[in-house]
């Protein structure tokens, strides 16, 4: 026996088409236009849609599993028939000691499953990453894509391998103590498959996004769809047993409610996380530099509990490049790099060129701990025209520069799958939308979006051609192949001197550099980070002790002096 429900108050008669030609009629609308139907005999497995004033059959807002895609019936799932084996998971590295490792399991191995996946894990494992988060996992349409236009948010990719491979590819890396983070977009949905304004006002023209009308979060009848989102996201920690969540883009959420939608869900989520006794965090990525993102609600911040440094990313990837267009515009000093080490945002209220106009907040008594750090992310690589990886433009010792600051600095260092190597292939952007109309769109949008960076539109490949998602493909050959065996053991060598060392998951920030002379030291607790990334050896000041790490070998260091080579970077670890 199955309770369905289904909130439409655009609809009069509300109808169940279960297992394609038994038709229920739901009771309803009540007053807050749900509709309802218990049905004896239904349970898992059984396919199911809903006919909207005897219109086509549509997906359940809330389908669990499309297993023939955005535009097929929904399939019931019972959550508590999985065999779970994760009974002693405790919850993983707490996020200030967390290093995190993004993957998009469509171009991760050959196959691109989550059953596929799994035995990559002990080489995460081996790695020393201690995190593993996922590109979004829900359906969307076609059979390949980045997951950032799905339609249904509560089912599983099917083709990926549904329900079932996502909780065992879960649970499998938590047998290898891995925590899970899934990355759950609640600003906008897909434009094909996407029912839901069908059943009931879900979005609003009285904002706009980048993607379409905006998410309805405080307009009439919003109540419904903010529970939709809540709700979702407890279901993928409850049911899932996801470990976090990262909140794409939330600056482009529009909410004017007293209570935002992030402080809801942070609310929830720690409800949730007493009511397992298990650790649950969120991630928001923002490009407002609001502290209020990541600040305690006891002081009037939402309590998300990390945010994406977009701003220490740029800093640091304008630098080393020297790569000055679009929002690159706003960096490329070592001084902005210094202070994006020093607090997260370089822009705190100052004027910024690329916006004309201030931007920004400091981030006082806020942790660098709340704030992740990385030199490449899906965004970073898959934006730009040929989808071309730092390995791509950076030398292999400007590489290691970028990797030790990222990986021993102050934030929650993010790699981004192949980084650790320096994979050759390439992450583009790439769809299968079944509507040509849409496809030709997304093909043309691009290439005026890339022509704003400078770059040749007919250099963009189309996000169309099947060749562009299997060259996004990662090669695991060259694992032991110079050059990326050697940037391999330094990704190694780098993670477990940060895991040793308790002091870099916190503490004092202490930052010198010279802009003349293109180097900078950074220095946390026992760890000093001595930098040149100019092409004429330096002399910085370094403390006594002992050097761990150095990209070149043999770097003299003197009476507190060392002698950098063009491009190197020394570590030192004093007591």
């Amino acid at each position: 026996m199955t309770t369905f429900g289904v909130w439409a108050p655009r609809a009069r008669r509300v109808d169940l088409v279960l297992r394609g030609t038994e038709r229920h009629s739901l009771d309803g609308p009540d007053e807050h236009g749900w509709y309802s139907v218990t049905v004896a005999g239904a349970g898992a497995g059984d396919d199911y849609a809903y006919s909207l004033d005897e219109g086509p059959p549509r997906p359940d807002p809330r389908s669990p599993w499309q297993p023939e895609g955005v535009h097929g019936p929904s399939r019931l799932v019972d959550h508590d028939a999985f065999n779970w084996t994760d009974h002693g998971w405790r919850g993983g590295a707490p996020l200030p000691e967390a290093i995190v490792y993004e993957l998009h399991v469509d171009t991760f191995t050959p196959d691109g499953t989550y059953e596929s996946t799994i035995p990559k894990l002990d080489h995460l494992v081996d790695l020393g990453v201690t995190t593993v988060e996922l590109l979004p996992v829900v359906e969307y349409p076609g059979r390949w894509g980045w997951g950032y236009d799905g339609v249904d948010l509560y089912a599983p990719n099917a083709i990926d391998g549904g329900p079932q491979g996502l909780k065992r590819l879960v649970d499998a890396c938590h047998a290898r103590g891995l925590s899970v983070i899934f990355d759950v977009v609640y600003n906008h949905l897909g434009p094909s498959g996407n029912y839901l304004g069908e059943y009931g006002p879900y979005f609003t023209d009285r904002y706009g996004t980048p993607w379409g009308e905006a998410v309805n979060l405080d307009g009439p009848d919003s109540d419904p769809v903010r529970e939709f989102v809540l709700d979702n996201a407890v279901m993928w920690l409850r049911d899932y047993h996801a470990d976090g969540l990262r909140l794409d883009a939330v600056h482009a959420i529009v909410d004017t409610s007293a209570c935002h939608i992030l402080e809801d869900l942070a609310v929830r989520v720690d409800a949730l996380e007493a009511e397992l006794g298990l650790p649950k965090f969120l991630v928001a990525e923002s490009d407002l530099n609001d502290p209020r993102i990541v600040a305690d609600r006891s002081v009037g911040g939402y309590g998300i509990d990390a945010q994406w440094s977009d701003d220490f990313h740029h800093a640091l990837h304008a630098l080393l490049t020297g790569e000055r267009a679009g929002y690159y515009a706003d960096f490329g000093s070592i001084a902005a790099l210094g202070k994006a080490l020093r607090q997260a945002f370089v822009y705190d209220g100052v004027y910024s060129p690329h916006r004309r106009r201030r931007h920004g907040r400091t981030p006082v008594g806020i942790p660098e701990t709340r704030f992740l750090g990385y030199l490449q992310n899906h965004d970073q690589v898959g934006n730009r025209a040929q989808g071309e990886r730092s390995s791509m433009v950076l030398s292999d010792g400007l590489l290691k520069v970028g990797a030790a600051l990222v990986l021993l600095g102050p934030s929650v260092p993010m790699l981004f799958q192949g980084e650790e190597w320096g994979a050759s292939t390439p992450f583009l952007y790439f769809t299968d939308h079944d509507d040509l109309g849409l496809g030709k769109a997304v093909t043309e949008g691009r290439r005026r979006e890339f022509a704003a960076f400078g770059w040749d539109p007919e250099d963009v490949p189309d996000p169309q051609d099947p060749e562009t998602f299997y060259r996004s493909k990662l090669d695991w050959d060259e694992l032991s192949r110079p050059p990326h065996a050697g940037l391999l053991d330094w990704h190694r060598r780098l993670i477990a001197l940060r895991r040793a060392t308790p002091e870099l998951a916190g503490g004092k920030v202490d930052v010198d550099w010279s802009e003349d002379g293109r180097w900078l030291v950074l220095t946390r607790g026992p760890v000093t980070v001595a930098c040149n990334m100019g092409p004429e050896r330096v002399t910085v000041r370094v403390p006594d002790g002992e050097t761990v790490l150095s990209s070149v070998e043999g770097i003299p260091v003197d009476a507190g002096r060392a002698v950098l080579p063009p491009e190197s970077v020394l570590v030192r670890l004093h007591h």
